[in-house]
């Protein structure tokens, strides 16, 4: 469903996705997405580490954070905060961090003081020590423990 601003104020937004840490090639993923979606973007905010982009419809904001993180990996993180009310219903704001990883699938990573290699990337982070073999899952909220070397 394409959600129109016809009506609404000029710098009417429901959703804000910001992006950090990431590649061109996810900027370009977001563009076609929302290009695709019809989807209005109020306002694009350049900051030093990512862009902002305050979005028409935060269901589409949503979907969008989720199909960047099994695109690219990475952690994605869903806020919500209360607007206001209108017509008794209560209206909010949702904000969609996607953060990305600065490695990918089969690199050599330090983890622990151990090379590990990148086994997967996915709802966490499967690493596996060059040394013993052994596999560890690391979680997104752990990820600055990984140095890429």
């Amino acid at each position: 469903m394409v959600r129109s601003i016809a009506g609404k104020h000029p710098n009417y937004y429901e959703a804000v996705l910001q992006l950090r840490d990431v590649t061109e090639n996810v900027i370009d993923f977001v563009q076609e997405e929302v290009t695709k979606a019809r989807v209005h973007i109020t306002k694009t905010k350049k900051i030093k580490s990512g862009v902002d982009y305050f979005l028409s419809d935060n269901n589409f904001a949503r979907a969008l954070g989720s199909k960047l993180q099994k695109k690219f990996g990475g952690q994605t993180v869903i806020t919500a905060s209360l607007f206001g009310r209108k017509s008794g219903k209560e209206i909010y704001r949702v904000t969609v961090l996607f953060r990305g990883i600065p490695f990918k699938k089969n690199d050599v990573v330090m983890y622990k003081g151990e090379e590990h290699t990148v086994k997967t990337i996915g709802k966490d982070i499967m690493l596996q020590d060059k040394k013993t073999g052994k596999k560890e899952h690391v979680k997104y909220k752990d990820m600055k423990d990984i140095k890429v070397q």
